[in-house]
């Protein structure tokens, strides 16, 4: 090859890198996995509501005037990690999807935190509730925006002990949710002057409760915690009541209640049960807007849960990082890393930090469902008791065991 030849290949090569860096650049193209339990004890919680709660803030952020182009996948984990994995693992590679949201079910999403982490992708976490994802399985790939088992021991778990709910049985989810959970709450219970009588597992999606029913009876505890969620915290309510565990002086702690359980079971069958939320429709001008519309999209015309309703404010975020950084980066931790950077202010949440270990602080607020008489029409099911402070709600950050939090 000639001097001239040798040169002009060269040119050449430099020129199509170039052609290449600047298209890579200006990629202005997002893919968001919307991971959840589409068919069994959550999909009310989320489901469908979630990936509807993500389209909307697709809209809302304003990014597809700005020339990007953002698609929404689905996929049902069946509340199986490996199967949740699996699904992560095709997104990823396959379908160069670039964030995972959502995660209800903890084993789900720890499974999943540890291969984004593995990826450099990002998990978007509004579902999951143990703490452990902002503690010490935290990563720099992974967001928990809405709630956690330490929040939820601190509102209900607290709040019941000091009003004289100082004895505790437990019915807990056996799995991750359920003992993070559970051993949040003991924490709290101890702490406060209580005491934790006893416990029993249970397992997820079980439809028979009258065995462990009869354990938490038998321990005459003032209190039966029930560390569970979605259609096993219903299910266990509905049976308590056929036991008459409450009118026989015991009270029911929903550990973690949402409003879509409370419309499931009536009013009649839910009154007096008080919980902890970061989120309800009716809290305030804004919340209620958002959620009419909400309302009109979701598919079966439910208001939104506190995890849907920080699904769709976590979006806005990182869409938020993403315009941000002017293009897609393709590199999670680097767009995490801005997430944080960045002020958090949502119509549903409004302003509060997202700390080093990836948590967002928002306050809490410890909840009673209304007597049926209380409720003035449909969806008005909660009064709020108190309101919980951002930095109460949260772990602080010098207990925290997160590697990514320096001392």
């Amino acid at each position: 090859m000639t001097t001239f030849a040798r040169r002009s290949a060269a040119l050449l090569a430099c020129a199509a890198f170039g052609f290449a860096t600047s298209a890579y650049a200006q990629d202005k193209t997002v893919k968001i996995g919307v991971l959840n339990d589409m068919s069994s004890l959550y999909a009310d919680i989320g489901g469908p509501n979630s990936v509807a709660a993500v389209k909307m803030a697709v809209e809302d952020s304003g990014l597809k005037a700005k020339g990007w182009t953002i698609e929404v996948l689905s996929g049902d984990h069946q509340n199986k990690p490996d199967v949740g994995v699996n699904i992560a693992r095709q997104w990823i590679d396959a379908d160069k999807v670039d964030a995972i949201a959502d995660t209800p079910s903890s084993g789900v999403a720890l499974a999943v935190s540890n291969l984004v982490k593995d990826k450099n992708s990002v998990l978007l976490n509004s579902g999951a509730a143990t703490a452990d994802l902002t503690g010490k399985a935290c990563t720099p790939n992974t967001i928990s925006f809405t709630y956690d088992t330490y929040m939820l021991a601190n509102g209900t778990g607290k709040a019941l002990t000091k009003a004289g709910g100082d004895s505790w049985f437990f019915l807990t989810a056996d799995y991750a949710f359920g003992h993070a959970l559970e051993r949040d709450t003991s924490s709290v219970v101890t702490a406060t002057g209580g005491k934790v009588l006893g416990g029993v597992k249970h397992p997820l999606n079980t439809s028979d409760f009258s065995s462990f029913l009869l354990q938490a009876q038998s321990s005459k505890a003032k209190v039966i915690g029930l560390a569970n969620a979605g259609g096993d915290t219903t299910n266990a309510i509905k049976q308590a009541a056929e036991f008459g565990i409450v009118a026989g002086g015991q009270k029911l702690a929903a550990l973690l209640l949402f409003i879509n359980d409370v419309h499931s079971l009536g009013l009649k069958t839910a009154q007096g049960l008080t919980f902890t939320e970061s989120f309800y429709w009716d809290l305030n001008d804004q919340t209620r807007e958002w959620s009419k519309r909400f309302q009109k999209v979701s598919p079966k015309g439910a208001m939104p849960s506190m995890t849907v309703a920080g699904l769709y404010a976590e979006i806005l975020h990182y869409l938020k990082a993403m315009d941000a950084l002017g293009s897609n980066p393709h590199d999670g931790a680097k767009v995490v890393a801005k997430m944080k950077e960045l002020p958090t202010d949502d119509p549903l949440f409004g302003k509060g930090p997202l700390r080093a270990d990836g948590r967002r602080l928002i306050p809490a607020y410890l909840f009673e469902v209304k007597k049926p008489e209380e409720s003035k029409g449909p969806w008005d099911y909660y009064k709020l008791v108190a309101t919980i402070a951002p930095e109460d709600a949260a772990k602080p950050l010098k207990d925290s065991e997160c590697p990514l939090v320096k001392k």
